[in-house]
């Protein structure tokens, strides 16, 4: 039986999986970095996703 979708939880979204390349990915090509450059970013700052966004666009800027 498939997973009850209305059972949902979007805390996830608040961090940004260093460990999945999709997500790394994901990130890189939105702000225009490289997936180095992301996972330094990462490692860093951690992976609040606000913190990261904000960082990579003083990077990018």
């Amino acid at each position: 039986m498939a997973d009850d979708k209305t059972n949902t939880d979007f805390r996830d979204r608040e961090r940004l999986s260093g460990d999945d390349g999709y997500e790394v990915a994901h990130f890189a090509r939105e702000f225009q970095l490289t997936i180095p450059e992301v996972r330094e970013l990462i490692r860093k700052h951690g992976n609040d996703r606000a913190t990261l966004q904000r960082e990579a666009m003083l990077l990018g800027a």
